[in-house]
């Protein structure tokens, strides 16, 4: 895509922002931080002793997030990159799993959310052409995907009914005994309804908050927009990222969303790419450390138990 615009046009664009564009970096920061507070509010109950604070959250959180953003895992690794991290402070691998499920779950409820104000807002600015009429028939036609993976979860057993269909290729173990634990504590988490409605508030205002980089960067390239138009943008890219969630890092799919989307709001596909860019570059900028941070934590927990096998 890049190849096939103005490339030149782009980099300018890029050019003409300078390191002002690295203000997105410190940015990032709160985003991280709704994100753990709302985990932090889930594991709360598995966690009275404090074991696992709200620093030590926050990092996991960053380091789950660059692990989905940088790495080919169809965005669940850090899911499962985050259990481990958690485990590290002595809680039950079960409890955190059912977090972590039930955290994926709000953020679909979420992105429907958000990509809902998004589509309301193209239809208050006329921004309604075939594409948009594309993407309403998905969205309404998706829209009981996350009730219906709520219900599913909380009565459907569906992991000791996993089991069940894999016991036969892979033998009766203490697989069967986890599955309905993690059953029960999905039902539990589900049931906490006053800290799900805080988590998931707490995702909505870090998904808004995510427009700011639109709109700044938009602004830096010289083509100021309102509110609304970085809101429809990042609402759109954000939708699309969660649809397409197998393509690692959406590599392709965040810019042709940008570009065909910014065309109906009267944005240029070299401005659009750029925006885009901005946004690869502070994804790596914030990623780099954490995944560094980790594989640090993890080679020195690998020291200290070669140095202590009992340990």
């Amino acid at each position: 895509m890049v190849l096939r615009t103005d490339l030149p046009a782009m980099l300018q664009a890029l050019a003409s922002a300078g390191w002002q564009l690295l203000w997105l970096i410190p940015y990032r920061a709160p985003y991280f931080l709704l994100y753990a507070l709302g985990w932090f509010y889930l594991l709360r109950p598995y966690d009275p002793q404090g074991r696992a604070g709200l620093g030590y959250v926050f990092w996991v959180t960053s380091v789950r997030e660059a692990i989905d953003r940088l790495l080919p895992v169809a965005s669940v690794g850090g899911g499962v990159v985050g259990v481990r991290l958690l485990r590290w402070r002595g809680i039950g691998a079960v409890p955190i799993s059912a977090t972590v499920i039930v955290e994926i779950v709000l953020t679909l409820i979420v992105s429907y959310a958000f990509t809902a104000v998004g589509l309301i807002l193209l239809l208050e600015m006329s921004a309604t052409g075939a594409q948009y009429r594309r993407f309403l028939l998905a969205f309404l036609i998706s829209l009981p995907a996350p009730a219906a993976t709520v219900l599913l979860l909380r009565y459907g057993s569906v992991f000791a009914r996993l089991e069940r269909f894999l016991a036969p290729l892979v033998g009766e173990s203490a697989l069967s005994e986890g599955a309905a634990s993690l059953d029960r504590e999905l039902r539990a988490c589900f049931n906490r309804w006053r800290s799900l409605l805080l988590a998931g508030l707490l995702q909505f205002v870090a998904l808004m908050m995510g427009s700011f980089e639109v709109w700044f960067a938009l602004r830096l390239f010289g083509h100021p927009v309102d509110v609304g138009t970085a809101l429809i943008l990042e609402s759109m890219t954000q939708a699309m990222r969660h649809v397409a969630f197998v393509v690692p890092a959406s590599l392709g799919v965040q810019e042709a969303t940008l570009v065909l989307f910014g065309h109906a709001l009267g944005i240029s596909s070299e401005l659009a790419l750029a925006v885009s860019m901005a946004k690869r570059v502070r994804e790596v900028l914030c990623g780099l450390p954490s995944l560094l941070s980790w594989q640090w934590m993890e080679g020195r927990r690998l020291r200290s138990i070669t140095r202590d096998p009992t340990g």
